[in-house]
């Protein structure tokens, strides 16, 4: 029986704890973003948590064959193709390139979570894809971790784990005591129920929505909170890779 476990942040994830499959999310933006990007026929996402390494690398590729992608603190960082827009994300910037990719807290997940046999990215554009694939390989101990705003806690990452669960427990016919592995899945799934019907509201008044409505992202948060859009699963291929997976 699979068993599902959601963890705020990267960081409470028990030291001594091991997942057969684990689960990144970043809705605003990161995780989004690499949907988007994938859905839009990149080669790969490769992401890096640092600036600095992420130019390093793209430099070894063709320049007609890589796009950089880097933000920090909502805004693009200088000297990047982009910033973390799913909206920027077209087939004509990206078909067929490969997206170097570093954000402020996506990111960090993933470089966390990197060593778990199985690694995905979710967001609520991709939730149901994702769904369908944990209950196609149903791997044991599953973990949906938020990425959170530089070490707090974000709604929009607990709702999207909330959404995940909520496709997979209706689909399974399992009950939720058998699914959830800890109470924090539980009170996601609360959430999601909640919201399910407003998450363009909910994700406007999360405190990273609000930075980015400063910033003048609406249409952004519009994108990102669209339930079920994409139909791409994006899947760690190598280490800090993300593809396209199938079935």
């Amino acid at each position: 029986m699979m068993k599902l476990f959601h963890y705020h942040m990267p960081e409470l994830i028990p030291p001594q704890a091991a997942a057969d499959c684990a689960v990144a999310i970043d809705v605003l933006r990161a995780t989004t973003t690499i949907a988007a990007a994938l859905a839009a026929g990149a080669e790969a996402v490769q992401v890096f948590d640092d600036i600095e390494t992420l130019r390093q690398v793209s430099e070894r590729w063709p320049a007609d064959q890589r796009v950089t992608a880097g933000e920090r603190g909502g805004r693009q960082v200088a000297g990047c193709d982009l910033g973390n827009s799913p909206l920027a994300c077209t087939p004509e910037r990206l078909r067929s390139r490969r997206l170097f990719f570093s954000t402020t807290n996506g990111t960090r997940c993933l470089q966390r979570i990197q060593a778990t046999p199985l690694v995905l990215t979710a967001a609520l554009v991709n939730r149901q894809r994702v769904a369908q694939y944990l209950l196609a390989r149903q791997p044991a101990v599953v973990w949906l971790v938020g990425s959170g705003w530089e070490g707090g806690f974000s709604l929009e990452d607990t709702v999207c784990a909330g959404a995940v669960a909520g496709s997979v427990l209706d689909q399974s016919g399992a009950s939720l005591g058998e699914l959830a592995g800890n109470d924090e899945l539980i009170a996601a799934l609360a959430l999601y129920r909640q919201w399910r019907d407003r998450l363009a509201e909910l994700l406007e008044l999360a405190s990273h929505g609000q930075r980015l409505l400063r910033l003048g992202c609406h249409d952004d948060i519009r994108f990102c909170a669209q339930t079920d859009v994409l139909d791409v699963l994006p899947v760690q291929t190598a280490t800090g890779v993300l593809e396209t997976g199938s079935a």
